[in-house]
């Protein structure tokens, strides 16, 4: 046996996580081991970029980053779709709760219910933009 080749790793029981993460780490296949910081940070400001709510339209600032960026890095082209398609679904559920308030009075908790998801949302994908994970908004229609 050639003492340069890698030991044989046993295989993972049955029913656990594959291996091949980090030493002592578990394989995490939402995680791109290969994203490199600016990455990071683009990807975080496009899910950030739903603050643009409250001052202004919030697709505007994530479809100039995605449009800018999304041919350097697939990170930055999944996150961007991602980050477009959820402030899409949010606005269309914000519609759909503002023609709700005059017929019924539901329209102010499923506009209530769209803000919180909405925030609660960008949160969490900034977070995991940050950490090199890939991320999926629930509640989230795949326009693109």
């Amino acid at each position: 046996m050639n003492a340069t080749a890698p030991p044989d790793v046993p295989p993972s029981p049955p029913g656990s996580p594959p291996q091949g993460g980090a030493p002592g780490q578990p394989f995490d296949p939402l995680r791109d081991p290969d994203v490199q910081e600016w990455e990071r940070h683009y990807a975080l400001a496009m899910h950030l970029s739903l603050l643009a709510i409250h001052v202004a339209v919030p697709l505007v600032p994530v479809i100039v980053l995605y449009l800018i960026k999304k041919d350097e890095s697939p990170f930055i082209r999944d996150h961007g779709r991602e980050a477009i398609n959820f402030q899409i679904s949010m606005l269309v559920y914000a519609i759909i709760g503002g023609i709700l308030v005059p017929a019924c009075g539901i329209g102010f908790a499923v506009l209530t219910a769209v803000y919180v998801l909405g925030i609660v949302g960008m949160i969490l994908a900034a977070l995991e933009a940050n950490k090199g994970r890939f991320y999926r908004y629930p509640a989230c229609i795949r326009f693109l």
